[in-house]
Order: C-alpha cells, then structure tokens, then sequence
C-alpha cells in the first residue's frame, strides 16, 4: 500500500495550525500534530478522519524535542515527511518599552528561535522525501513593514521571512522548497488575550478600533496547500496583507504614514 504524505505542523491545538491540519487531511495526508497544549491537540484530532493524524507534545524552543518529534511522527507516517509547517507562535502587543522581558524573550524564543530549530530538525527529512518536499513558515503581514504596537513580533516575522527567503537559496537545488505564509489579522485564540501585561486591551480589540479586516482561517489554510505545490517564495493571504505588499513595492511612504495613524488611532491620540 503507497505510504501518504505527510505534513508535521507546529502550534496545531488551534487557529491556523487547526486549520491547516483540517486541509491536509480532507486532502488524503497524513497530519502530525504538534502543540504543547495537548487538550487542543487532542480537539484537533476529533475534527479529523480518523487514523489519519498522530499527536506530539512539542515545545518548538527546545532543540531536542524537534528531533525525537520529528522522530516519531516518521515512524508513525510510514518512514517519511514531505512538508514541515513552522507554525507555532506568540503575540503581544502595546508599546516597546512597555512589554516586559519575559514576553520579549518569548516571543523571540517561539516566533524566531523555533523556527530555527524546526528547520534545522527537519532538513534531513526534508532531503531524504526530495523532490517536492517543502519547509512552510508562517509568517505575517507585518514582515511587509515594523507594525507600532507590536514591535518585537514584528521584527520576529521580518527573521521568518528573511529566514525563508535564505533557505530556499540554501535548499532550492536539493528539491527542496521553503515557502512562508504572510496572513493579515486572522481570528483566532492568539488574538484573545490581553496585548500584554500592562493593559487590559485584547489583541482582537485593537484589530478592530484599527479598522483592519478579519481573514477567515480556512483561507490561510487553502494558502498554505497553495504555498507548498507552488512557486511563490512568500504568498499574502488577505485584503490587508495584499494592499500592504503593493504598497511596500510601489509606495513605500504611504504604507510608512499608514503605519503611524494607526498607531496614533491604538493610542487614542487622533
């Protein structure tokens, strides 16, 4: 019997990893689900075909726990893994200075610093199921231009995408592709919570007071099968991050102006 194949997604209790896992798996892979939330694991899995995933309790910061994930979902996949999707993030929000170190420090350590590791972990697996295997990173929107607000993150997604660019460089000759994502604001739990410690402000509130737009999450995910079989190096998914690609090709100071009334209308200054 031909052996499936295989996506290993990071970050796959919810949001994007969730719905990316849901495409693959309607689409016949066989999906690997990574998260340290192993409750939204598990709820991730009910939502798809049965004997179709496997789970991975992965804290994508430590160097280790790649490769013995990595591990282990091959063994449970039939010996191969054809794309290894980056995923797993974190976000907070409000002014630089503001942010306490602990959150810098994560969001460096899961937004960037993981990304990293996952790449490095899954090179040889990547290289063994070439050609036509592919490294998706999520990236966002705001590696077009610094977003106020959201500084550190910010910078994290501009590595992602410098990361990914320097990797299909690196990779490309070997069948290997190395794709990003880059979603506009997308609804999901990362959005929920307070923008940080100092403030009571949700994510999702200053979204809206910003008057961006919400992608669905299923379109993110029909961008992620687009990104691994195409060959577009980086592929914006939404209104917003659309209108900011134009904008950072062909007008790059409107996009910087557009960046500071935003951040005047979070701050109530306008």
């Amino acid at each position: 019997m031909a052996v499936r194949p295989a996506i290993f997604i990071t970050g796959a209790g919810s949001g994007i990893g969730r719905a990316v896992a849901s495409e693959f798996a309607r689409r016949g892979w066989f999906v690997g689900l990574a998260d340290i939330d192993e409750g939204g694991m598990a709820e991730t899995a009910r939502l798809l075909p049965m004997g179709r995933t496997s789970q991975h309790r992965l804290d994508v910061r430590e160097r280790d726990g790649w490769d013995a994930a990595l591990a282990d979902f091959a063994a449970a996949a039939g010996g191969r893994i054809d794309v290894v999707h980056n995923n797993a993030g974190v976000a907070f929000g409000g002014q630089c200075v503001d942010l306490l170190q602990r959150e810098v420090d994560l969001t460096i350590d899961v937004n960037f610093r993981g990304v990293v590791y996952g790449a490095m972990a899954a090179y040889p697996w990547l290289k063994a199921s070439a050609p036509g295997s592919a490294l998706l990173n999520t990236a966002s929107a705001s590696a077009l231009y610094g977003t106020g607000g959201m500084a550190v993150y910010s910078a994290t997604k501009h590595a992602v995408r410098a990361l990914t660019e320097a990797l299909d460089t690196e990779w490309g000759d070997q069948g290997i592709r190395v794709r990003s994502i880059m979603p506009s604001f997308i609804d999901t739990p990362l959005l929920a919570g307070p923008a940080g410690a100092n403030t009571h402000v949700t994510k999702r509130d200053r979204v809206i007071e910003s008057g961006m737009e919400f992608t669905p999450v299923e379109e993110v995910a029909r961008a992620a099968w687009d990104a691994v079989h195409g060959s577009k190096l980086h592929v914006l998914v939404g209104k917003t991050a659309r209108q900011m690609g134009l904008a950072a090709k062909w007008a790059p100071g409107y996009l910087r102006n557009r960046a500071k009334k935003l951040m005047l209308t979070r701050e109530g200054r306008e």
